[in-house]
């Protein structure tokens, strides 16, 4: 039985997640404070026992709020990356299959989308009604479904025209067959590393639309917006801005570590393990005639 060893950026990007993830839902269980609670007696204080990561202008727990933040963070990120992917992948997979107008409809509309730069889009969204979740939700997932659709239908088409799923047609296996096995496996891994890439690209559009204030308003502990708002005290207290940015760096950083493709080994190894096998089972043939 063969055994790949995941890449190194994949665990540590995998590990990154897991302690932000961690804290983001550990901190509202083990300590339970609130990050809306305002307490002007102390403010901008330093990291201490009673706050470990200080307080804000506002006098509110640090970690309170950099653990909320990133819940919306992800929360947003697991909301667009699972609609887009769906979206996209079932629309790439109708249009490669079925072409004609039905392709050059979904065409259309996809070139359309992408006339527009997406966070321009995004912005657009976010301004009709500012402060909204939603809106960001629908535009991010938007962007990112065109993104799908534009991968899967190039991997599709010429896995469709191609003779190992017309002979699987022609012998009469149904679609969802044809899918499971011919389609499925040739899109599986671009998907897998576009959906963490998306993870990504949808937090840091989030942060962007919230420092141009047309993102999530305060008190809302957003980490674009928390940079925004703690700017104006980087010199008094530093440590303060520099936590969300820290935030945010790290869980942009997981993503893009465990969306990088590092399997061109793996699939070599198979190919030359499948084609030995195939003529050793050939010689065999041979030798037995």
């Amino acid at each position: 039985m063969k055994t790949f060893a995941l890449p190194v950026e994949k665990v540590i990007g995998f590990s990154l997640l897991m302690l932000l993830l961690l804290l983001a839902l550990g901190e509202p269980v083990l300590l339970g404070k609130n990050g809306n609670q305002q307490n002007l007696k102390q403010v901008l204080e330093a990291p201490s026992a009673q706050h470990w990561l200080g307080t804000d202008q506002f006098g509110r727990d640090m970690l309170a709020r950099i653990s909320e933040g990133l819940r919306i963070s992800l929360s947003l990120a697991a909301l667009c990356v699972l609609s887009s992917s769906i979206i996209g992948v079932l629309t790439g997979v109708i249009a490669a299959w079925c072409r004609g107008w039905v392709d050059t409809t979904l065409n259309f509309i996809a070139n359309t989308i992408l006339a527009l730069p997406g966070l321009v889009l995004i912005l657009l969204f976010a301004a009709l009604v500012p402060g909204s979740f939603i809106m960001l939700y629908l535009a991010i997932s938007l962007v990112l479904a065109v993104e799908y659709f534009r991968l899967v239908r190039a991997i599709t088409l010429p896995v469709v025209t191609g003779p190992a799923l017309e002979n699987s047609a022609l012998m009469g296996f149904p679609k969802r067959y044809l899918f499971n096995k011919h389609i499925w496996p040739a899109i599986r891994q671009d998907v897998l590393s576009l959906a963490a890439f998306g993870a990504s690209s949808s937090i840091i559009a989030m942060a962007s639309v919230g420092f141009v204030y047309v993102g999530l308003k305060p008190p809302s502990p957003e980490l674009g917006l928390m940079i925004v708002e703690l700017f104006p005290y980087y010199h008094e207290a530093p440590w303060l801005l520099a936590q969300p940015i820290f935030a945010l760096f790290v869980l942009v950083l997981g993503f893009h570590l465990l969306s990088a493709k590092s399997d061109k080994t793996p699939r070599l190894n198979k190919f030359i393990f499948d084609s030995s096998s195939r003529l050793s089972k050939s010689d065999a043939l041979e030798r037995k005639l």
